[in-house]
């Protein structure tokens, strides 16, 4: 039986040792090879040798046969041994060093005969080996070689390497995956040292059922469960508590009920996570007292079985109710997992809770916006078609945000909700074996090892471009034809096989979607300036036509295509996708997904100017009976954000176009969840102007702040204010230097822009900070102060 969780925590200082061979040599044929596993294999020993066997097979068609002792000295070889074994060892390889530390292995080995050493530590460092020796191979058609001798000794920093594979309705592609392919992602996930998966149990906050689902998800639990003890990985289950009111004993009964048919059916579990909140919304002291129930249940079927939970939504009153719990050290609790939507950072939080207690890092590496670690100042072109959960390498984000968990954690196991966060998921679990490792280098390993040796520098190079997409504005970011490119090379000289892998489909499809919707914004933007270019010209007794004319500027949008050719490509490619094993449901309609989730295809033709709202307008002008009031109505549009003489605008929603915003500098290294920098937000609302559409926003109690400095010090002024955002339940308030505006109020919706009065006393000295927060002390997801425009306008 393994030790828990918590006592099986090794220190971080067990840094990789890796001892490289600089000599050259040619490569080394292990086309033949054989294999020759430990002595007295264990369970997960065979399976970790069948994943080795197999994988080679698959990328090489070559059949490596497993014999029991490497009888011809003459043929090559892979020898798989234990570190208790490593007298077995040539003489000249006893001098190099072995891991000597849970989970590690060395790979070594001698060119005559040919022969690769893997030897591991434990059960798990063999697995590992074998993981880390199928990447350092050369597997291509008919031909296995190894470039450079071998002689590395490594194991992991990170205890806990884990990410969340929910089989559940509201994910992009999981649920439509049978047990072979999640036996294969498990693989691929080893292969860079993830040493946890995390599961869902059939009843969340999701679908009952989905139309792809290859079997009953506790019959799928089941089987996964069994796969995880086959490779002997942890398996964690992360099962929210969602029934409302644990204060009543009838519907503590009724959970202790339901959760035991899972621990019944599941062969391995190792820990059970319950998140404090989303979903679920439970006092902390009624959670605990269901969760001390539940894990005497869980001991009765798995006895080496641990309890975790997470302060996941709790307001401040709630957040210092738990806080005093934990002080009391509550003995059948094991670890706390730090996520999305907690009232503190991470940091405040290791510092509240006993030491004796681990804390596991819950990253969300699977989303782009309205989530714990939004792409920093997206795009609005990009959040609108591409939405939440679009194919999103992110590599040098991961990195950042891994490195801001790994002081204060013991690891991780990452919330993934698709395989579109297939990068992030290989980056985060490369980083916790090696947090030193540059990430461009994960990046050739990862395409090394899943898309093929021969465009490891480029592949890894096109992942990078396809971050750097997301970094600028999409109409003036050179990145993005660079990226096309890049990856339009690759597929001209893409063997079939390659043009079949769905990891491969899922890059080429983001260069060409993000390619497209560039010379789409840069088209839309001419056109809605053009049309506004023809409706200044208008004059007196002729409104009409130029009404007309600038209609149907803009409506050509809608009907001609720009770049075709890549539009039908994303089409292509999106079928690929769900043809292909990773099962990918890009389309609400078409491929069934869920939408909102990855299904970037139902967006992608949305318009990414004002039309939607803009035509109507125009055509509400046209009906007005007069001309001097169309004129003047004509006016007032074109001029709707203009804030008069002497006034004050900011577009808080464009980078370009905030003048008096406060911005802290800190970097994003060490704000990676906008605890205290602001970011942008946005929504999809098309019959507004885009401006309400994005916004600023700040997180929790953090307020957004703009200053005046050159106000004329003998002039009244008044604030008009648009809120926005994704949050209407959380109230909104202003003040200016410290004065109230006006108290807490809920924010219109549909949007209005409103106005207040600012006291002239405040103005005396040409000066002006105004500041707005939501209600302080709130839980839930820490949004709701989001503020799309900002005039302060002289009366």
């Amino acid at each position: 039986m393994l030790r828990p969780l918590s006592a099986r925590i090794v220190p971080a200082a067990f840094a990789c040792l890796a001892i490289l061979a600089c000599s050259e040599a040619r490569a080394a044929d292990f086309s033949n090879a054989r294999v020759i596993p430990p002595s007295n294999p264990t369970r997960q020993n065979d399976k970790a040798v069948q994943m080795l066997v197999e994988e080679v097979h698959v990328r090489t068609r070559l059949h490596w046969k497993v014999e029991k002792s490497a009888s011809h000295e003459a043929s090559a070889a892979i020898v798989i041994l234990r570190e208790s074994e490593a007298a077995q060892l040539p003489t000249e390889l006893r001098k190099h060093p072995l891991a000597r530390k849970p989970e590690g292995y060395a790979l070594l080995s001698t060119e005559t005969p040919a022969r690769i050493y893997v030897v591991g530590h434990d059960d798990r460092g063999i697995l590992f080996g074998i993981g880390r020796l199928l990447r350092e191979l050369r597997l291509e058609r008919d031909r296995a070689t190894l470039d450079a001798p071998l002689a590395l000794a490594t194991s992991p920093v990170t205890p806990l390497r884990g990410h969340q594979l929910g089989y559940r309705p509201k994910t992009n592609s999981y649920d439509a995956w049978d047990i072979g392919q999640w036996e294969q992602y498990y693989r691929d996930l080893i292969a860079f040292g993830t040493n946890a998966v995390e599961l869902i149990p059939p009843r969340s906050d999701d679908d009952a059922d989905s139309k792809h689902f290859p079997r009953p998800q506790l019959e799928m639990m089941t089987l996964m469960s069994r796969l995880a003890d086959d490779y002997g990985l942890d398996l964690w289950i992360w099962y929210p508590a969602i029934d409302g009111d644990y204060s009543d004993p009838a519907q503590v009964e009724f959970a202790l009920k339901e959760w035991e048919v899972v621990y019944k059916a599941l062969p391995r579990i190792d820990v059970i996570f319950v998140p404090g909140g989303d979903p679920g919304h439970m006092r902390p002291v009624h959670m605990m007292n269901l969760l001390e129930k539940q894990t005497a249940s869980l001991k009765k079927h798995h006895p080496g079985a641990e309890m975790w939970m997470s302060p996941q939504s709790f307001d401040r009153q709630w957040f210092g109710e738990f806080v005093d719990i934990m002080k009391a050290k509550p003995a059948w609790l094991s670890g706390i997992v730090f996520g999305p939507q907690n009232q503190v950072d991470l940091k405040t939080l290791r510092a509240l809770i006993p030491a004796e207690y681990p804390i596991r890092g819950y990253p969300d590496i699977t989303h782009n916006i309205m989530c714990q670690h939004p792409v920093p100042n997206w795009d609005y072109a990009f959040a609108l078609t591409q939405g939440r959960e679009v194919i999103n390498p992110r590599p040098t984000n991961m990195a950042e945000i891994y490195r801001s968990y790994a002081p204060h954690t013991i690891g991780f196991i990452s919330y993934s909700e698709g395989c579109h966060d297939d990068v992030n998921k290989i980056v985060w679990s490369a980083l916790g074996w090696n947090p030193d490792t540059h990430v461009r280098d994960i990046l050739k390993s990862y395409a090394r090892h899943f898309i093929g040796p021969d465009v490891q520098d480029t592949f890894a190079d096109g992942l990078l471009g396809l971050e750097r997409n997301w970094q600028a504005p999409a109409v003036s970011n050179s990145a993005i034809e660079d990226t096309l490119q890049r990856f339009l090379d690759m597929e001209r000289s893409a063997a079939p096989e390659r043009l079949h892998n769905w990891r491969f489909q899922q890059a080429l499809y983001r260069a060409i979607y993000d390619a497209w919707l560039k010379r789409r914004s840069i088209a839309e933007t001419a056109a809605q300036n053009q049309a506004e270019s023809v409706l200044r010209s208008a004059t007196l007794n002729k409104t009409i036509p130029y009404i007309e004319k600038a209609i149907a500027i803009l409506a050509a949008s809608d009907t001609e295509t720009v770049a075709p050719d890549l539009r039908r490509r994303t089409d292509e490619l999106a079928e690929a996708l769900f043809q292909s094993p990773a099962r990918m449901q890009l389309a609400t309609v078409k491929y069934h997904g869920m939408r909102g989730r990855g299904t970037s295809q139902d967006q992608i033709d949305v318009p990414l100017n004002d039309r939607p709202w803009l035509i109507p307008q125009l055509k509400s002008i046209a009906a007005i009976p007069t001309e001097p009031e169309r004129l003047a109505a004509l006016k007032t549009l074109l001029s709707r954000t203009a804030p008069g003489p002497g006034g004050y605008y900011d577009d808080l929603g464009d980078t370009t176009r905030q003048p008096h915003l406060v911005r802290n500098a800190e970097p994003y290294s060490s704000d990676t969840d906008f605890r205290r920098t602001h970011f942008t937000g946005f929504e999809y609302r098309l019959d507004a102007p885009i401006a309400w559409s994005r916004y600023i926003q700040a997180m929790y109690d953090t307020p957004v702040v703009l200053r005046y400095d050159t106000l004329d010090p003998t002039a009244e002024y008044e604030l008009k204010v648009t809120y926005a955002g994704d949050n209407f339940r959380v109230k909104i308030q202003a003040e200016a230097d410290g004065r109230p505006i006006h108290g807490p109020i809920t924010k219109p919706n549909p949007h209005k822009t409103l106005t207040f009065p600012i006291p002239k006393d405040l103005t005396a000295d040409g000066k002006l900070e105004l500041k707005f927060n939501r209600e302080p002390g709130l839980g839930g997801n820490g949004r709701g102060c989001q503020v799309a425009e900002v005039w302060v306008v002289r009366k």
